[in-house]
């Protein structure tokens, strides 16, 4: 007996040591570099009951005999999977698609990641999909070459209502229930505190970013072997709306005015109706706008589009709303009585080089002093200028492991 439970002792550091070694050699190889700050994101445990792999977004678990029964790249394609869900945050973001249909948000999880593993390396010299009796198992179409989650779910429930069967399950059906060979742990990901959330979400932004250096480092800038469609998806997935708005609000308001613009919510159930605190004057507002050659105006479209929402929101007293490229090339102020104009009026200018520079010298030296100042670029630029005379909000349309050294930073995306 004690030979028994000897012998099962290292058969288990045997285990953890190969999944180990398996992980490092992905980190270490350049083809996958791209990922190698998501390994190290969390926990990975073994189990003697688990029948497979799953994660919670944070944190990896491998059942020991589903790992002893893959080879190694078997094996760092399933680690590789679990991965991919926590560096698409797939288990937060698609969380309404698992309360519709987990069966169905389980498979379109999958169907976006095994596709996009087997495009990285689809001669399998390092990584396969798991196979039983020597048959592929798993979930992978073509099809949804491109696609996220959400559109592979709406494909997939189409057919299902036009099959007339299907339905959602339990969560955690990933072995057995759509053919997939991993589960989903979406309990155990609702259940990770907000504090947890947000911390979780900032460490997968700096892996992510990580790793995209050290695929440079490796494969040299600009390596396009992963794909661009790839490295969108690695873009932190937030709303670059609301984050804009919620930035220029917090800056801004003052919430010592009282209106009945919005009603206050917390006496709704009582039938008693309050204003809201939302600080109705906020003063001046700057607003560059990088006008070089490289910006389109679709980019300025939906740019204005979003500059009026958040005008909307916070009511500026004054909005300066100002054209670079090289240097300014049209300054346009909008009052409370003209602001509600201002996409229709406006006139952009511009279309030489790029330095936001100019735009810093160009209000210290007409004394412009906004409460906040928010910049529009592509993020091609010499440097961000460091005297800047309010806070400032870059929002960035190209580039998406660029960041200003200045000021904070978020990413448009469509």
């Amino acid at each position: 007996m004690l030979a028994v439970t000897q012998e099962a002792a290292v058969q288990k550091d045997v285990t953890e040591r190969r999944l180990k070694r398996i992980k490092i050699g992905l980190m270490r190889n350049p083809k996958f570099a791209l990922w190698s700050g998501i390994l190290m994101v969390g926990k990975t445990t073994l189990s003697d009951t688990f029948p497979t792999a799953c994660t919670n977004g944070r944190d990896e678990m491998y059942g020991r005999a589903f790992v002893d029964a893959l080879d190694d790249k078997e094996l760092a394609f399933v680690v590789l999977h679990e991965n991919l869900h926590k560096a698409l945050r797939h288990l937060f973001i698609w969380r309404k698609l698992h309360d519709e249909n987990s069966k169905l948000a389980n498979a379109a999880c999958d169907y976006v990641i095994n596709l996009m593993l087997v495009n990285t390396d689809p001669n399998e010299n390092y990584i396969a999909m798991p196979r039983k009796d020597g048959k592929v198992y798993g979930l992978l179409d073509t099809r949804f070459a491109g696609m996220n989650a959400k559109q592979v779910f709406d494909i997939l429930k189409d057919e299902m209502e036009e099959g007339g069967g299907g339905g959602g399950t339990e969560e955690g059906e990933g072995g057995d229930g759509h053919g997939g060979f991993d589960d989903h742990d979406w309990h155990g990901a609702k259940e990770l505190s907000e504090p947890e959330k947000k911390e979780l979400e900032r460490e997968i932004d700096q892996a992510i970013r990580q790793g995209q250096m050290n695929h440079e480092r490796m494969n040299g800038r600009g390596a396009g072997n992963m794909g661009r469609e790839l490295l969108e998806l690695l873009e932190p997935q937030i709303d670059w709306r609301e984050a804009m708005r919620e930035w220029v609000s917090s800056i801004c308001r003052n919430k010592d005015t009282s209106s009945w613009r919005k009603v206050n919510r917390r006496y709704l159930h009582n039938d008693i109706y309050m204003p809201t605190l939302i600080g109705e004057r906020v003063g001046r507002v700057a607003i560059g706008i990088d006008t070089s050659g490289s910006i389109s105006s679709a980019d300025l479209a939906k740019f204005l589009t979003e500059v009026k929402a958040i005008v909307d929101d916070v009511r500026p007293e004054k909005i300066d709303l100002i054209y670079w490229d090289s240097a300014v090339a049209s300054h346009e102020e909008y009052d409370e009585g003209t602001i509600d104009s201002l996409v229709q009026s406006t006139q952009p200018k511009g279309g030489g080089g790029t330095d936001p520079r100019c735009m810093q010298d160009y209000l210290l030296e007409n004394n412009i002093t906004p409460e906040c100042i928010v910049m529009l670029t592509d993020g091609y630029v010499p440097a961000w200028g460091d005297a800047w005379n309010a806070p400032i909000l870059w929002v960035i349309t190209d580039n998406p492991t660029t960041y200003a050294d200045v000021g904070k930073t978020i990413h448009l995306k469509d």
